[in-house]
């Protein structure tokens, strides 16, 4: 939902509407489930669901706080966003071993952490937006896309007890 607002195709008048579900479904959701990922043993899944979660409560707190857009405060918002980005490309290291679809959840993620970082950086006063951040706004889109390909296909899969959707396992 966020990037749809970072990509400029939807109004930012409408942002408060995302934030329940920053909130509720990106924090306390994911935070739950990360604590669930540590009880089955995958460390990988329980820093990344427990980490995201944390990131979106953040967001909201950000939000609610200093405001969006930041016009006073972008590079505040800038060094927020290369932190995650920075976060971001550890883990992607780390899901070299996973499967192909979440790296590629990575991959998408890191460039989208890093554009909007770059984007707020370079905020100008008078518009609040600029194409570092519309991109970031398309690379989230695409991130979306492929988790939801990939949760989908986790879900699938373990559901029918075979692989109906392939995610390109990189363990070996």
């Amino acid at each position: 939902m966020l990037s749809m607002f970072n990509s400029n195709l939807v109004s930012h008048k409408g942002l408060v509407a995302m934030l329940g579900v920053a909130l509720a479904y990106g924090g306390i959701v994911q935070i739950l489930a990360g604590m669930w990922e540590f009880r089955t043993g995958n460390t990988f899944g329980a820093v990344v669901f427990s980490s995201y979660g944390g990131f979106w409560i953040s967001f909201f707190v950000l939000v609610q706080v200093v405001g969006l857009p930041a016009l006073t405060q972008p590079h505040a918002v800038s060094v927020y966003l290369y932190g995650w980005a920075i976060f971001t490309t550890l883990l992607l290291v780390a899901s070299l071993r996973t499967t192909g679809a979440t790296v590629l959840v990575f991959v998408l993620l890191t460039v989208t952490f890093y554009l909007l970082a770059i984007g707020w950086a370079n905020l100008p006063s008078t518009t609040g937006t600029n194409n570092w951040i519309k991109w970031g706004g398309y690379f989230g889109l695409a991130t979306a896309a492929g988790a939801w390909y990939a949760a989908f296909a986790a879900v699938v899969n373990s559901t029918f007890g075979r692989v109906l959707l392939p995610v390109i396992p990189l363990k070996r």
